[in-house]
């Protein structure tokens, strides 16, 4: 498949991802494959009609964009029984995001189907974590050298921005005397998602999605002093009177947080 895919006009390159890539997949695990491309010239048309061939009928491409501002579009195939994804990728704005995060600058973004945001350098991780199967003007083994090792200064710029954490806690404190629960769910898991990065970060491990993003904190090469047990049992138990609410926020201004000196 990747070397027919490499063959439609406007594919670079095709890289394996998620949890194949990793090793951490299960037998029903999709297949990720990361179709890189250039901008203006991909042949929506001859995807969808080698998706045709390889189904046996009828598949809906995404043209890039389609999927919202950065998921950005692809396939969903099933072959032989085994689902795969076909993700688009524009060679032009990864390359983007591996230069920012050198740069140690990223932000989140709203996208659908990401109910925290999306991390722009999340493309950066994908490319570092990936696996290549057809990368013939070596784009991809570029864009992997500018990212290793993990940048520096992104890990220190993901610590810096556990100032967010108690900023969103002190809301939270605000919403907890209303018994308002759905704001201070909100405020609190967010609040764990930020600190759940800057453990990725200061582990020098990529992050590229909130799923799984706090229980693999608990698989770091560092020590993260118990953080996954104990923002899972605070999440679960928020409460739902203002004092327990103002307890579960107390708990969370607590949870382990990696310093500076974190490895």
């Amino acid at each position: 498949m990747t070397d027919q895919l490499v063959g439609v006009r406007g594919v670079r390159a095709v890289a394996l991802g998620g949890s194949r890539a990793r090793g951490t997949h299960r037998p029903d695990s999709d297949v990720d494959l990361g179709l890189y491309y250039d901008r203006g010239s991909l042949d929506v048309d001859a995807l969808a009609a080698l998706a045709r061939r390889w189904v046996g009928g009828r598949v809906d491409i995404a043209p890039p964009g389609d999927w919202g501002p950065w998921v950005d579009g692809g396939a969903w195939l099933s072959v032989d029984g085994v689902d795969v994804d076909w993700i688009l990728r524009d060679v032009d704005r990864v390359l983007e995001q591996c230069q920012r995060a050198r740069a140690g600058e990223f932000a989140f973004f709203a996208q659908p189907g990401h109910p925290f945001g999306f991390l722009d350098v999340a493309y950066a991780g994908e490319v570092a974590n990936a696996m290549p199967l057809e990368d013939p003007d070596a784009i991809l083994a570029g864009m992997r050298a500018l990212l290793t090792p993990f940048p520096a200064a992104l890990r220190s710029a993901l610590l810096r921005n556990l100032w967010q954490v108690d900023f969103l806690l002190d809301g939270a404190a605000k919403g907890a005397k209303r018994g308002d629960v759905a704001y201070v769910a909100l405020c609190a898991s967010h609040a764990v998602m930020l600190i759940a990065h800057a453990w990725h970060g200061a582990a020098g491990e990529w992050a590229v999605n909130e799923k799984g993003l706090v229980l693999n904190v608990d698989r770091l090469t560092i020590d993260s002093r118990g953080f996954t047990g104990s923002a899972t049992a605070i999440l679960q138990n928020l409460g739902s009177e203002p004092a327990q609410l103002a307890l579960a926020i107390h708990e969370l201004r607590e949870l382990p947080r990696p310093d500076s000196a974190a490895r």
